[in-house]
């Protein structure tokens, strides 16, 4: 737990619940990628079914059916039921939180209200950003015109979510850095954000979507329809999103995952109606719907479990330093961050000697261990005949004067050897220039193995 308190104090304080989690789960199978992946899949799965009930309780069992077995096919839902992040499990605990809200609204009660608040705080620990969920079902609430006592209610659960959650999100602002990647909105994502927001408020207006499933006696005002939970839940995240990356960049559809049970929700309403206009029962037009649309959809299925996809792939980059690093005697990170390579993979780097570092991860209690200063790297650098470079790939930035001496003296004293980038990140073998000798012009293009 120790490792997991240096990882939460000083990067991943937004995913301290999930590292918690899985440090448990690890401790009772083993670390293996099935015990790392297999939680996602079985939260992924929960969502659908709930998903399903919940449709089925807004409309009717075919739009649950439909609903449930269309979030499943959903590329981005499939796409991080299969890695091993917290994201799915922020799509179960918020189809769970919509479903305990449309209970509560139906049926209110203190223990109702208190288990939804819990609800969406385990979302919002698990991620933060999930609290754009509660920002839809207030949108929700709001629309639904309830009763003060609802109103009320509502109110109440949400603050003290938001309360309990409060503490990190004041301290992930101290690690903003690490979303600093992040590129500004491009009109691809605009566009997609538009054309799914479009689609979803299009199936609104289907009465399976509109009208609720039942008038239930003695709650008049509880009449919670389909459209109402999940036009906000689709639109109000990505929207949000979007109008806050317009000032800083932070859209990532990971980020917003759960939007999908909205759009889900309201996919589930059209297949409905269409087997109301077919005559066909569900049974019928839901084993037709879903082949044909995962055969739509198999070419993204198909990418998103090929090797190609991981577009951050260490463990590549390792089996690369292990091929050249016969012939070299150092190696070199930039950024300090890229160190990850050598710690997942530790075989591929044996009698390479780290050129910067002064103390290890374990010792210095950070991720990538303490880097000695410009003057002492470039001393180190200097010592060594031909060097390793694991990097970005692209054009490097300098952001550090220790990394800005790296290049400098990689520029001015070293020649590239062989370059290769695979799937984010870029190895490269640098040799001492001998002296006197003049610096090239240019030291040639990369090349993809």
């Amino acid at each position: 737990m120790a490792e997991i308190g240096h990882l939460v104090g000083q990067v991943d304080i937004v995913h301290g619940l999930y590292y918690a989690v899985m440090h448990g789960v690890f401790a009772l199978f083993g670390d293996s990628l099935i015990t790392l992946r297999l939680p996602s899949v079985l939260a992924t799965a929960a969502a659908c079914g709930l998903t399903a009930l919940l449709g089925a309780r807004l409309s009717h069992r075919r739009a649950g059916m439909g609903a449930g077995f269309a979030l499943a096919v959903t590329p981005a839902v499939q796409e991080y039921a299969q890695e091993g992040r917290s994201y799915a499990f922020v799509l179960a605990f918020v189809v769970l939180a919509t479903w305990l809200l449309v209970g509560a609204l139906e049926r209110p009660g203190a223990w109702r209200w208190a288990w939804y608040a819990g609800a969406v705080l385990i979302a919002a620990l698990l991620n933060w950003f999930s609290l754009l969920a509660l920002v839809a079902h207030g949108v929700t609430v709001v629309c639904l015109r309830l009763d003060r006592t609802r109103r009320a209610g509502w109110a109440l659960a949400a603050c003290g979510a938001v309360a309990g959650a409060l503490p990190m999100i004041l301290a992930s602002r101290a690690q903003a850095s690490q979303v600093a990647w992040i590129r500004p909105l491009g009109w691809s994502t605009v566009l997609g954000v538009l054309i799914t927001v479009t689609i979803a408020a299009l199936c609104a207006r289907l009465p399976h979507a509109r009208v609720p499933s039942s008038v239930r006696k003695g709650v008049p005002h509880a009449r919670v329809s389909l459209a109402a939970v999940a036009l906000p839940l689709c639109a109000v995240p990505q929207c949000g999103l979007v109008l806050i990356s317009l000032v800083q960049p932070l859209y990532i559809t990971r980020y917003v995952l759960f939007a999908y049970i909205g759009l889900a929700l309201l996919i589930g309403a059209l297949l409905a109606t269409i087997a109301v206009r077919l005559g066909t029962h569900a049974r019928v037009l839901l084993p037709v719907a879903v082949p044909l649309a995962l055969l739509a959809l198999l070419p993204v299925e198909l990418g998103l479990r090929a090797v190609e996809s991981r577009v951050d792939d260490v463990l590549t980059a390792a089996d690369v330093v292990d091929h050249v690093r016969g012939s070299a005697d150092g190696v070199l990170y930039i950024p300090a961050a890229r160190r990850d390579t050598a710690l997942v993979s530790p075989h591929a780097f044996t009698g390479l000697r780290d050129l910067a570092l002064v103390q290890g991860p374990v010792e210095s209690g950070t991720l990538a261990g303490t880097e000695a200063g410009p003057r002492a790297v470039e001393r180190a650098m200097l010592s060594a005949r031909r060097i390793v470079l694991v990097t970005d790939p692209g054009p490097r930035s300098a952001d550090s004067a220790r990394d800005r001496a790296k290049q400098r003296v990689l520029d001015e004293h070293f020649v590239r050897r062989s370059d290769s980038v695979e799937r984010g990140r870029r190895v490269s073998v640098y040799e001492r220039r001998e002296p006197g000798r003049p610096r090239p012009a240019a030291q040639g293009h990369p090349s993809r193995r």
